[in-house]
């Protein structure tokens, strides 16, 4: 309808303009004295030249209302209406705005692919940053500027840099090591053709004492046409690899030592009884006696080390039950008993009267009190004191047990090493005999298998008291059976 109106007051305008041109036409001739029938002409041709506007008009609205249908269908092909001497250029702007919206639509569709795309990129970015995330291994990726696009948490401690804040920056000012940007910066001269540049070398900073000993393996990573994009750099620490290597060559070290000693012991007497240097019964028997006990030192030693492996591997059997500390502590004190009233040293007991009920496995439980009154005995000088004390502590439902002698005490740059396997303290050596594994298993029984806590108070010259916690309630087995 406003097309229509627009279009009668265009006509309407039109045919005023061509009315006041008539009247403008006739005053010039009534001027220069032409009047007569020339206003009849001008006056019909004023009315005409409306009439023409009005019509014309019109068409013209209808026209425009049939290309604006077309417009708001989004181009579709519709008839256009309209005078012939307009058709042709109605026709071209129709075929203007089909192509337009074909093109939009085009561009639509492309924006659309383009989103899902990014959305995809996004997404397998996402996933590959947390694979690296969780890697062990410390990864760094740059682009062909030797600018960081990505760096794991790895990376960020063995470079002593903030893995967030690395993207973006060069290389020079992330990597400190000389030997570490050049392997990068010679991967990526040398492209893609070639193999992994592999290399091992020393990482380390200001805030760290000592440096890590890393693997590097570096190479090219290609884009679609083969070209080099990124330099891929993964580096893996060796440091804690090389002290489990030492610790177990270590370990061979000192278990070897250990099993040679009863050993050479056994074969030396043996070697005498066969050399028949043993002329009576008594001799003899002396030294049968001596092989036995080191058989028996031998076999402790063997189940010992069994003992700790099955622990530390978690496939010890436990046989879980209810266990009355109190009567470990007797028939613990009662097996001693006779050793020591060979030194004359005095066993004594205090064990609270109820409560002292746990759950765990009986027999190692009792290892663990034998050993260390075991050692409270061979360290304790002649006419001393070892004492046992079993206490109930309902706060942190717990059964403490305390096993104090008055014998040579531990220094303490020694009571820190007390636990560790095959640790024995040096001047103690000549006192007694050991493996320096039973604290060791001692340890891996309380707060391996029953999650408790061991320690040790010792004043050198003063004694020594080690002591145990074992928890009351039903725990919940760390090692499987």
């Amino acid at each position: 309808m406003q097309t229509v109106i627009r279009s009668i007051l265009g006509g309407i305008a039109l045919g005023a303009l061509a009315l006041g041109a008539g009247l403008l036409t006739l005053f010039a001739a009534e001027w220069l004295g032409l009047a007569g029938e020339m206003w009849v002409v001008v006056a019909g041709a004023c009315v005409f030249v409306t009439v023409i506007g009005i019509v014309s008009g019109l068409a013209m609205g209808r026209a425009i209302r049939s290309l604006s249908r077309g417009l708001e269908h989004d181009g579709a092909s519709r008839p256009v209406t309209g005078p012939r001497w307009l058709r042709s250029v109605l026709r071209t702007l129709t075929e203007y705005q089909v192509r337009h919206q074909q093109d939009k639509a085009a561009w639509r569709t492309r924006e659309q692919d383009l989103e899902i795309r990014a959305r995809v990129a996004d997404e397998s970015r996402a996933r590959a940053e947390s694979v690296l995330g969780v890697m062990d291994e410390a990864v760094i990726v740059c682009n062909t500027l030797l600018e960081v696009i990505s760096c794991n948490q790895a990376a960020g401690n063995l470079l002593g840099i903030d893995a967030a804040t690395a993207h973006g920056c060069s290389i020079t000012e992330i990597v400190k090591d000389a030997t570490l940007r050049r392997i990068i910066t010679e991967t990526l001269e040398a492209g893609v053709d070639v193999e992994p540049r592999r290399g091992e070398l020393m990482l380390g900073d200001e805030m760290k004492t000592e440096p890590n000993a890393c693997e590097v393996v570096s190479a090219c990573a290609r884009d679609r046409q083969g070209r080099a994009n990124a330099v891929v750099t993964v580096l893996h620490d060796l440091t804690r690899e090389r002290e489990i290597s030492q610790m177990k060559s270590e370990f061979v070290s000192k278990a070897s030592h250990e099993l040679r000693t009863p050993l050479s012991s056994m074969r030396a007497y043996v070697e005498m009884l066969v050399d028949g240097e043993a002329a009576d019964e008594t001799t003899r028997q002396e030294f049968y006696g001596i092989i036995q006990c080191e058989t028996d030192r031998l076999a402790r030693l063997v189940d010992n080390m069994l003992n700790i492996s099955r622990i530390e591997a978690g496939i010890i059997e436990i046989d879980r039950d209810s266990v009355d500390m109190h009567e470990l502590v007797d028939r613990a004190v009662q097996t001693l008993e006779p050793h020591a009233g060979e030194k004359h040293i005095t066993l004594h007991t205090e064990i609270a009267p109820i409560g002292a009920v746990v759950q765990g496995d009986a027999d190692m439980l009792q290892q663990v009190i034998v050993n260390l009154l075991s050692n409270g005995i061979k360290y304790t000088p002649e006419g001393g004191r070892v004492t046992v004390h079993v206490d109930a502590d309902t706060l942190t439902r717990s059964v403490h047990v305390a096993v104090s002698d008055t014998g040579l005490g531990i220094a303490p740059a020694d009571s820190e090493h007390v636990f560790e396997k095959f640790f024995r303290v040096e001047n103690y050596k000549r006192v007694a005999k050991g493996t320096g594994l039973g604290l060791n298993l001692c340890r891996h029984i309380i707060e391996t298998v029953h999650q408790g806590q061991i320690g040790l108070d010792s004043t050198l010259g003063m004694g020594s008291r080690f002591w145990f916690s074992v928890p009351m309630g039903q725990l919940s087995a760390r090692v499987a059976a």
